[in-house]
């Protein structure tokens, strides 16, 4: 041991994935065009919904307080559509974690699309694994600059459409790209673009695994949501070791001598016992994250399946069947084979890692929280309307004696048309109600809009609500148009013992 004092940080590593084909990297191939095409296009596909509305079809309006998703407006008093759509994401999360590992990690994270998106491009300019190694290893001479130069601008331009396509789903996307390119758009519109673009150039091209490491508290807490049920990316090591390098040949010679009378002489451990593993370190250098999954489940791996796309061709090439590496559960490791049940062992068959409790539980709860959102969704009316009293003063006396209470009703037009709203009230006593700046109970509210109404209700003198200490009454709103109705409960204060 040396005296020195040891580091508390270690200097990053550098991690050159080698290209690999196969079913998984096909995968992670479409998954990451479908979503960078969903994230670049989206703002762009335009949406009808009739004049004095926006055409966007995915358009937060931060300005206006309002969501649009086709056909669907989030207003700002259904934030509960918003966080139940949470709600879903988190419980979809846990689903598919408990079902299959890491798996949002290992295709959709957004860090696993760009950071692959990176690579690609790294991968086109400089090469291959070898060609990348070689590249960190050589003098900085005119062809490393080059090279390094041409990666980093094609990573900054995907960093600024990254940036700049965030920005779209806040405005207008056409009004906004013209305001951008002439100067015109307002200062947040570049600041966001100038964050964003950062941290996607740093995120993607630098930290990468590092990201996932060190700053996502997901591999820290995908452990609660994993059971020996839950299907991950694995090595079947009672099937590969002992490891040893490959020898065409040798291995057929071994595997048949153990079965002749050649069986009983002395053959060296190696050739007999070597497993399926020939340490050909595939699986290591296809890796993102830069670890062995031979070592066991670490929190390192996010589940995206390469290692199984290289260790099946390795497979391939020296005639052992696929699977040495593959998606495989804890309950699925056989028992030794001097244990009585081993001849009778055999893996559950997928269906029954998937479907389990606890995912049928997570299922069930995330559809009920969908099918509430669905239901909510449906019975809302166009029109809404919400009645403040006024406090200050509760009640004023007329000179005729009359008790007059002044509320402040926000009426609410959801539909893309001016739209003519009637105003009354129901109550056990008699009461009457007025509207301020209007002779008659009618107003119109504009198209998709809120339209504040003070509205007077008053008691006669001779009336009980007038010297009853409160009097509970219902205010309603009719669309003369539709006859859609909404009405409000709240109480008439009056003068009271």
């Amino acid at each position: 041991m040396t005296d020195s004092p040891q580091p508390l940080y270690t200097p990053r590593e550098p991690i050159f994935p080698r290209r690999v084909s196969g079913f998984f990297r096909t995968m992670k191939w479409w998954i990451m065009g479908i979503t960078l095409g969903i994230y670049y296009l989206l703002p762009w596909v335009r949406w009808d919904r009739g004049p004095n509305m926006p055409d966007q079809a995915v358009l937060a309006d931060l300005a206006n307080r309002r969501f649009f998703f086709l056909w669907i407006e989030i207003w700002p008093h259904e934030f509960y559509f918003v966080a139940g759509l949470l709600i879903m994401a988190g419980l979809g999360l846990f689903l598919f974690t408990s079902a299959l590992g890491r798996v949002w990690c290992g295709y959709t994270c957004p860090q696993t699309v760009w950071t692959d998106l990176f690579l690609l491009v790294e991968r086109w300019i400089e090469g291959d694994r070898n060609a990348r190694i070689r590249l960190l290893k050589a003098k900085w001479d005119f062809r490393k600059w080059r090279l390094r130069v041409s990666k980093w601008i094609v990573w900054l331009l995907i960093s600024i459409a990254t940036g700049g396509a965030w920005v779209f789903y806040f405005t207008d996307a056409p009004t906004l790209a013209v305001n951008l390119f002439t100067l015109d758009a307002p200062f947040v519109a570049y600041a966001s673009i100038a964050v964003l673009t950062a941290t996607t150039f740093v995120f993607g091209g630098f930290m990468r695994e590092q990201v996932c490491i060190y700053m996502c508290p997901w591999p820290r807490i995908q452990a609660a949501m994993m059971d020996e049920g839950t299907l991950t990316v694995g090595y079947r090591d009672w099937r590969g070791e002992p490891r040893g390098k490959h020898r065409k040949g040798a291995r057929a010679a071994a595997a048949a001598r153990t079965t002749t009378a050649y069986a009983e002489t002395e053959v060296p451990e190696l050739e007999v016992a070597q497993g399926d593993c020939i340490d050909c370190m595939a699986c290591v250098n296809v890796c993102p994250m830069g670890i062995d999954i031979r070592d066991g489940q670490q929190m390192e791996c996010i589940t995206c399946a390469l290692c199984i796309d290289a260790c099946d061709e390795i497979m391939d090439k020296i005639g052992k069947p696929r699977g040495l590496i593959d998606y495989l559960a804890l309950e699925d490791v056989p028992p030794a084979k001097e244990e009585p049940e081993y001849q009778s062992w055999k893996p559950k068959p997928v269906w029954q890692h998937v479907f389990r409790t606890r995912t049928i539980l997570y299922t069930t709860l995330w559809s009920i929280v969908g099918l509430g959102l669905l239901f909510a969704l449906f019975i809302r009316s166009d029109i809404e309307l919400t009645v403040s009293p006024v406090r200050n003063p509760t009640y004023v006396t007329q000179s005729d004696g009359s008790i007059r209470n002044i509320y402040d009703v926000r009426l609410r037009n959801k539909s893309g048309d001016d739209r003519l709203f009637h105003l009354s009230l129901t109550s056990e006593e008699t009461l009457r109600i007025n509207l301020e700046g209007s002779e008659t109970l009618s107003v119109e509210v504009p198209a998709d809009s809120t339209m504040l109404q003070r509205v007077y209700v008053t008691a006669r003198r001779q009336d009980p609500a007038a010297s009853a200490d409160r009097t509970d009454l219902r205010i309603w709103v009719e669309d003369l148009d539709t006859q859609t109705r909404a009405s409000t409960a709240t109480i008439f204060n009056g003068k009271g013992s």
